[in-house]
């Protein structure tokens, strides 16, 4: 929850100023309130996908194909990293403008940005996916660790999900950097 939130105190403070430093990090009421609702959409995002799993990997294994469930997660895998990059980036970059958790869950509103600025979202995916293969990769390759590679990956993310929602005024209850 904390790294939830955290995502989008970075979102908030790329939309504020893009050249801006990311914010400092540590746990407040704010940032778990605002990781827990991210936690919960991912949440609902991800079920039907997980309640699918086995089914898929029962009908797999029926036809006789080898770690069926390893394959029916990479089958499933696809969809819902689809599904995850249509609505997640967008929510975040909405509720870091507005500080409304409800903005989270506004599926439609992220669709309809999705398909009125098609080529900035597939830029902001693209800058997602490659910043957690490389966050993830450079972690075990080069022996950093896993939480520099997270960091790494979240940073890069909260700042691409920012120009899904462009610049945003400061507001008198902005954090302090």
């Amino acid at each position: 929850m904390p790294l939830f939130g955290y995502a989008i105190l970075a979102t908030r403070s790329s939309e504020l100023d893009p050249r801006s430093p990311p914010p400092r990090w540590g746990v407040s009421f704010r940032t778990l309130w605002l990781g827990g609702w991210t936690v919960l959409l991912v949440a609902v995002i991800t079920a039907p996908f997980a309640y699918v799993l086995n089914p898929v990997a029962n009908l797999l294994d029926g036809a006789g194909i080898n770690f069926a469930i390893i394959f029916a997660a990479l089958v499933l895998a696809l969809p819902w990293g689809v599904v995850m990059l249509l609505v997640v980036p967008h929510g975040a970059a909405a509720v870091a403008a507005s500080g409304e958790p409800q903005d989270l869950f506004d599926v439609a509103s992220a669709l309809r940005t999705v398909r009125r600025d098609f080529p900035t979202w597939n830029l902001v995916v693209a800058a997602i996916v490659t910043a957690w293969a490389i966050g993830i990769a450079c972690a075990g390759l080069l022996c950093v660790g896993i939480v520099p590679g997270v960091f790494y990956a979240i940073l890069v993310s909260a700042h691409a999900a920012a120009a899904l929602h462009g610049p945003i005024a400061p507001s008198a209850d902005s954090p302090a950097r």
